[in-house]
């Protein structure tokens, strides 16, 4: 097999700028999504979120609701008089409802809970990344595409449709390819949940997802016994 391609723009993956005044949130955004292909860069005010936006030209920018020095529905009208970048806006439980709604009057995309939830927050990034139209994520490992964007898998050129968990994983594995995962990484970044999962449930969706591939053998995907699985590119 031939080793992984990303096909796409100039940048390997989607960027995703976030504007919030926590330093450690920002810390942690970065390490939930980057294993999901997203690379994210981080300020903490809205003068500096307005420089990088248009340094940087992020496919997607996140703020939060309490943005010092320019608040987030300046920044939205600023950002919306230079190009069409969605816009997220993270509110605070508790916060003022009337800011949220003249961000979005002055053009932001979607409002999302803050603390913020992978689970939650992660389609509606994807969402944006799709909405706005100019980055496409092609994974390809010898005979099998993955194309982020459009949730579509390939083999041999034919379509081959997954159930979205299987599609999760395959994407998980594909990123780390020949590198060995562990049960506990999958589950956190697949399943999405740090909590104790049978063994068994992983080791069906992967036999599921071999045979959805054609890999009768396991020669792409290979159990590591006591510790997990690894998907080879040779």
């Amino acid at each position: 097999m031939a080793a992984p391609v990303v096909e796409g723009d100039t940048r390997s993956a989607p960027m995703l700028l976030v504007a919030d005044p926590d330093a450690g949130l920002i810390q942690q955004l970065a390490a939930a999504l980057e294993p999901e292909g997203i690379d994210v860069t981080g300020v903490m005010d809205g003068a500096q979120a307005l420089l990088q936006a248009g340094a940087l030209q992020p496919d997607a920018v996140l703020i939060s609701s309490s943005l010092p020095v320019v608040g987030p529905v300046d920044f939205v009208r600023a950002v919306r008089l230079a190009r069409a970048v969605p816009v997220l806006l993270g509110i605070d439980f508790g916060s003022d409802t009337e800011q949220a709604l003249q961000a979005l009057a002055a053009g932001a995309t979607a409002c999302v809970a803050r603390p913020y939830r992978v689970h939650e927050l992660l389609p509606l990034v994807q969402a944006a990344f799709r909405r706005q139209g100019d980055h496409r994520i092609v994974l390809t490992i010898g005979d099998v595409e993955l194309d982020v964007t459009a949730y579509q898998v390939k083999v041999a050129g034919h379509i081959v449709h997954l159930p979205l968990r299987e599609f999760e994983l395959l994407h998980y594995l594909m990123r780390n390819a020949d590198r060995t995962v562990t049960r506990e990484q999958i589950m956190r970044h697949v399943w999405h949940s740090a909590d104790a999962m049978s063994t068994n449930t992983i080791a069906v969706h992967v036999k599921r997802l071999r045979a959805r591939l054609g890999d009768d053998d396991d020669k792409m995907i290979q159990t590591v016994r006591g510790v997990g699985y690894r998907l080879v590119s040779s």
